[in-house]
Order: structure tokens, then sequence, then C-alpha cells
């Protein structure tokens, strides 16, 4: 099946063929994007659930530094993820954790998804995909806030399907992570 093909059996789906190839390697198997300079196009045109990403900034503020980004379209089998990491002025990360804390549904210290889910009433969060070494966990210096989550497992596997986003922050190094994950 050839990337037209694609497009006309998706009707109304605006498929970018420069990102889908950059998005799947030679195999088929997907690769994680990491170009900050495309994230506005994947957050609001690649990106297909754009409920989870309301939370996301529309653009990376032009005073946020050290600024990492990871995209993840998912393959057959795997989930998909959106991730930015970006330090901004500590008077904006104080506003940032007040919102988010009173938009909360459950509040993590540190950890990754694994740790979270498997809490008394847990529930999902993310892995720290833009760590700046390759920790999966978030130091015990994040707060991790989730502002959502749906399972959609079933009875004998809950969570087997389902989504989850947030945010983690931390204040002592005046950085925020959004998050977006679909499973």
């Amino acid at each position: 099946m050839s990337l037209g093909s694609i497009a006309i059996l998706g009707g109304n789906f605006n498929l970018n063929p420069s990102l889908f190839k950059q998005a799947f390697d030679n195999d088929g198997r997907s690769e994680r994007i990491t170009d900050a300079s495309r994230y506005e196009e994947i957050r609001s045109s690649i990106w297909s659930q754009q409920e989870l990403v309301k939370h996301f900034p529309a653009v990376i503020p032009p005073n946020a530094s050290n600024t990492k980004f990871v995209y993840y379209p998912g393959n057959l089998q795997g989930g998909s993820f959106l991730q930015l990491k970006m330090k901004l002025p500590q008077t904006k990360i104080k506003q940032l954790l007040a919102q988010y804390r009173q938009m909360s549904r459950r509040k993590y210290q540190g950890g990754n998804t694994n740790d979270h889910l498997n809490q008394k009433k847990g529930l999902p969060t993310t892995f720290f995909h833009t760590s700046d070494d390759d920790t999966e966990s978030f130091p015990p210096t994040y707060e991790i806030l989730v502002l959502g989550a749906r399972d959609k497992g079933n009875a004998s596997f809950k969570w087997n399907h389902g989504d989850s986003y947030g945010v983690a922050i931390d204040r002592f190094a005046s950085e925020i992570v959004y998050w977006a994950e679909v499973w």
C-alpha cells in the first residue's frame, strides 16, 4: 500500500508524508521524533487525540530554555506518546504548579507510570522520556500531576488500553514536563 492509498482510505486524513517517512524506519517500525522545531506541527496537526494535549502550550514560549521534545507515533501493538520538557522562569513555574494542582486527579512524587499505577487507586502516568540521561523515572523533586486518565481495558485486564495526560513539575529546577500517552 502506498502513502497515496493511505490518504485515500483515510478520507479527510491529513498525512504529512515527510513526517510519516521520518516516523518509521526502513523496517516499518516507529521511531521517536525529537526535533523541537516540529513541536507545533505535531501537537496541532499530527497528534490525533487533541483533548489529551489541550494543557500543552500552543507554541514553545520564547522564555523557555533547555527544551526537549519527543513524539513517538506508536506502532500496531504499542502506544504513542508526546512529551515536552522545558525550563521556565521561577514565577511562571509557581503559577503553573498552582494551576495544575487544582486541576489534577492524582498527585505523585517522582517515579514512573509503573510505580504510580501499582499504588492503591493508582493511575498511569508516564516515563521520563525527556530526561537528560536514560533515566525512566522522574527524580523525587518532580511533582507528577495526573490531569486525566481513561481505562479502556476490561474487567479481567484493567488498563490494558487507555490514555493519560498531565504535567510533571520540578519547582526547584524550574522545569515542567507536559505529557500525553495512548496505549
